[in-house]
């Protein structure tokens, strides 16, 4: 199953619109769980209240919230 279909059932805050992350050990497992299935670095940064998920993929950098107990990607 990928991770991006698991449910995230931890705290969670919003900052600008945007769900992230209550805790930072909650977002290092997470990440932890995202770069075993990318295959690459995934980093936590705090943002605003709450802490994001920070990758490289492809080439591009992205930053991952949550949307509706699911991983999401931030634009």
């Amino acid at each position: 199953m990928t991770v991006f279909a698991m449910p995230v059932f931890d705290a969670t805050v919003v900052f600008e619109g945007q769900e992230l992350f209550k805790g930072r050990g909650a977002a290092s497992m997470w990440a932890e769980k995202l770069a075993a299935e990318l295959g690459s670095p995934v980093t936590v940064e705090k943002i605003g209240t709450g802490w994001a998920l920070c990758g490289n993929v492809d080439g591009t950098d992205c930053r991952w919230g949550i949307l509706g107990q699911r991983l999401k990607r931030m634009e």
